[in-house]
């Protein structure tokens, strides 16, 4: 490792733990510290749901799409577009009825604690684990760049973003989040443009040799039986409706993603933000997908043998190619798509805890700074575990589209319908959670339609038993 990229990744981490740890002064209550005082401007919120839902997974992995494939992942992504018309129109209306620090406080209103604290609870434990998995597998690029080993790697990137959250709050989260959204697309920037300095012909040989390799095919239309429809992931169909139920519940109803809607000034701030980060996140994919595309060409003509795997391809590009300067800047980008992950969890399980399971002494900014502490001592034991998940490790990741289904299948319950009460809802929830275990262990229906089957189960399954449950007298929208 040069000492140029060592000095760059260095003055990273402790420029953007300086620049957060900034904000404590304007922590005074639970408001300031979990939902910014709400005074971000909608630029900002828009930036930081885009940063929050890029994982360095995202980075590393979605070149390696459109090198094996093309840009069939797009489909998916017009999907996402639906999902926030969708959500703008059934959810954000809800969350703006007074004032609400988490979006399972809805559910209490609506149905009842029970419910608040199972759909609270599925939240916090999918969060924790799918963050854990994430600080993972930052601890691997850490421990290659760094020479440290994995543990210290855990301990130093989960150490240095728990610091800045703890002091400022969601409002040190969302303008971290702005900083290192920038950094990583510029990163990449960087690195679409050594890529195609070092094919001859540039861009017009790049796009001629995609052309021909069908590369730049986005759309697939193509039905087929029943089973072999659903079982394929990146079809128009599986790219609406997989990717519109999977944001409407990720962005609608998981608490990482709505803490940043309930922090706009206005209902309709939060609006424009979340349809504005479509238009950024499509950019932002469309740039990982033609890297991927680009490396494509550089390996045919080339006649360069191939990675053992697709998601090596990108980073491996960057270390062997990337001057002096640029290698340590892409790096840092790296890095800073996992600290803006995991700077939002800390935050979002910590109000997550606080408002919807802590009571009296869970009032005071301290014990909201204690429980952001507390969960980030988890996820460095859960990122430690995870070294010995093997071949668990994908298992683990794809628990996320297991429980979403759940959450937006009894969220949709509460605002759709009016018949069912608690109970049903709660019938509902299992209904759900037996027929999405059913698909992802004894099925071959695709990921991309996991949610969308959780949520239809857990909706009519809550649904059917309202007829059969008489409703009590639970709080009422």
């Amino acid at each position: 490792m040069r000492y140029l990229d060592l000095a760059i990744i260095a003055s990273y981490l402790v420029a953007i733990t300086w620049f957060g740890a900034r904000f404590r002064k304007r922590q005074a209550s639970l408001r300031d510290y979990f939902l910014g005082g709400r005074r971000a401007p909608w630029w900002a919120i828009t930036l930081s749901i885009v940063s929050a839902e890029t994982s360095t997974l995202t980075i590393v992995g979605t070149p390696g799409l459109s090198f094996t494939g093309n840009l069939g992942f797009l489909q998916i992504v017009f999907g996402y577009l639906l999902a926030r018309v969708m959500i703008s129109v059934l959810l954000l209306p809800q969350y703006f009825r007074g004032e609400m620090f988490t979006a399972y406080e809805l559910m209490r209103r609506r149905f009842g604690e029970r419910v608040r604290r199972v759909t609270a609870g599925i939240f916090l434990v999918t969060r924790a684990l799918a963050e854990g998995v994430r600080v993972f597998a930052i601890s691997l690029v850490i421990s290659i760049v760094l020479g440290t080993g994995e543990t210290a790697s855990i301990i130093l990137i989960v150490g240095l973003t728990l610091f800045y959250t703890f002091e400022g709050g969601m409002t040190a989260v969302i303008w971290t989040d702005v900083v290192q959204m920038c950094l990583y697309v510029a990163g990449a920037a960087v690195s679409l443009i050594v890529i195609l300095a070092q094919i001859p012909g540039g861009w017009p040989h790049v796009a001629e040799i995609a052309s021909q390799s069908g590369k730049f095919k986005v759309f697939d239309f193509a039905f087929a039986p029943s089973m072999q429809f659903f079982s394929r992931t990146y079809t128009f169909w599986a790219g609406l409706l997989g990717g519109c139920f999977l944001t409407m519940a990720s962005h609608g109803t998981d608490q990482l993603m709505v803490q940043r809607l309930l922090s706009a000034r206005d209902e309709a701030q939060s609006r424009a933000a979340l349809l504005a980060s479509w238009l950024v996140i499509f950019v932002q994919f469309s740039l990982f997908l033609i890297i991927g595309i680009a490396l494509f060409v550089h390996y045919r003509d080339g006649h360069l043998p191939l990675p053992k795997a697709t998601d090596r391809i990108y980073p491996e590009f960057v270390w062997r190619n990337l001057p002096t300067g640029a290698a340590g800047l892409v790096i840092a980008a790296i890095l800073a798509a996992a600290m803006a992950n995991l700077s939002a969890a800390l935050n979002s399980l910590a109000s997550t805890t606080v408002v919807d399971f802590v009571r009296g002494g869970g009032d005071s900014l301290g014990f909201a700074r204690a429980m952001t502490v507390v969960w980030g001592v988890v996820l460095v034991a859960i990122g430690m575990l995870a070294r010995h998940w093997g071949s668990v490790l994908e298992s683990g990741l794809s628990i996320a589209s297991i429980t979403l289904g759940l959450l937006l299948g009894v969220f949709l319950l509460g605002v759709l319908t009016s018949r069912v009460g608690e109970e049903a809802a709660i019938i509902g929830l299992f209904a759900g959670l037996a027929a999405i275990l059913y698909v992802r262990y004894a099925t071959p229906i695709a990921w991309t339609w996991w949610v969308m089957i959780g949520t239809a189960a857990t909706f009519g399954g809550g649904c059917v038993a309202s007829l059969f449950v008489p409703r009590s007298a639970e709080a009422t929208a």
